[in-house]
Parts: structure tokens; C-alpha cells; sequence
């Protein structure tokens, strides 16, 4: 039985890509973040489990779509960043990673909905190491083929709503109301 597998996928709003889609574009949306809650023992006669939770980098290498008759799941196969030698939170809490140094090799796939995406910038101060960014989602809704977005919504209101023409500036203050003008500062006019 074949198994789908997709360049980029959209879930949830967001769009991820695998590391080769991105690779040729100037876009990056194939980093990845899981945070799993772990219960953590320092051997197997330790009493003391302690409950945290840790946060595991990554970079899609590919998506699948497994598909069970009824419904399908999407699942990103990651090459996961080494925890122990990849990973360093530094003193102001950046994170870098070294994207060279790939671990958990037995556990390449995670489900689609249980990552956030990341970017991964270019630490000019450490060579071979990248500064972890976490960005709001864009949320694409209207996808038109590849890359076209469709009407994009605006969540704040405008700081003015037009500006009165000067010939008409007595006309329009009834409708525009005093909202816009500064209290205590002299007018200045500008031919």
C-alpha cells in the first residue's frame, strides 16, 4: 500500500514545507517545535519521578498522509535536533541549535497537530548554531494554488479614517468629530 506524501501541507492555518520545498524558495516553513510532557527518573530505582516537560527542535523531511479507510492523519517525519549536544539556552533565553547534530533517530515522526512551527536564523555570533524563532501564525485561509494568498483580515482598527481634503477641512470635521485633532497644540498649515 502507497502512502501519500506531500512537498508542503496546510493544517490548522498554518503551512509547513519539507526541508527540500524549502531549500528552493526564500521562504523557510519547515522547522519545527514539539513540547511533550515527560515524567523523568535518574534510574530504574529511583522513587523520586519528577514531572517536566521538554522541548524537542526540528526540521520536516517529509509528510505523509496515512490514511485509515475513515479518516486520515498527517504525520511529519523530523530530523530532530540532539537535545544534549545541539541544544544551548543562553543567559537572555535564546535558544540555539545546531541543526547538524540530528538525535532521536528511533522516533522520527510526530503528528502534524502536535508541533508549532519555528524559524531557524543564522547565529552570527556562533558559527554553525541558529537562533530559534517562534512566530505568530499566519493562518492561510484561502490558498489558491501554490503560494497565492486570497483576502488576508485585518484585526485592528485604522489610526485615521481618511484624510479631509484642505478645502473641505471645515466640512468635514462635523463628520470626522474632534477625535483626530491634538488638544493644546498650535495649527499648522502646510501649502
Amino acid at each position: 500500500m502507497a502512502v501519500p506524501s506531500y512537498r508542503n501541507y496546510l493544517i490548522k492555518g498554518i503551512k509547513f514545507n519539507i526541508k527540500a520545498q524549502d531549500d528552493v524558495r526564500t521562504t523557510q516553513n519547515s522547522g519545527v517545535y514539539l513540547l511533550a510532557h515527560t515524567m523523568q527518573v535518574a534510574s530504574a530505582k529511583d522513587k523520586n519521578q519528577i514531572l517536566s516537560n521538554m522541548g524537542f527542535y526540528g526540521v520536516i523531511q517529509e509528510i505523509w498522509d496515512l490514511d485509515y479507510l475513515k479518516f486520515t492523519i498527517p504525520v511529519f517525519r523530523c530530523d530532530w535536533i540532539d537535545s544534549t549536544s545541539g541544544l544551548v539556552v543562553e543567559e537572555p533565553g535564546f535558544t540555539l541549535v545546531d541543526l547538524s547534530k540530528i538525535g532521536h533517530r528511533n522516533d522520527q515522526f510526530v503528528l502534524a497537530c502536535q508541533v508549532k512551527q519555528v524559524f531557524f536564523v543564522d547565529d552570527p555570533m556562533h558559527r554553525s548554531w541558529s537562533i530559534v524563532l517562534l512566530m505568530p501564525n499566519r493562518e492561510y485561509n484561502d490558498v489558491i494554488g501554490d503560494d497565492v494568498l486570497g483576502d488576508m483580515r485585518i484585526e485592528c482598527e485604522p489610526f485615521t479614517r481618511g484624510m479631509p481634503n484642505v478645502d473641505t477641512f471645515d466640512e468635514l470635521m462635523g463628520e470626522f468629530g474632534s477625535q483626530n485633532i491634538r488638544d493644546g497644540c498650535e495649527d499648522i498649515w502646510i501649502e
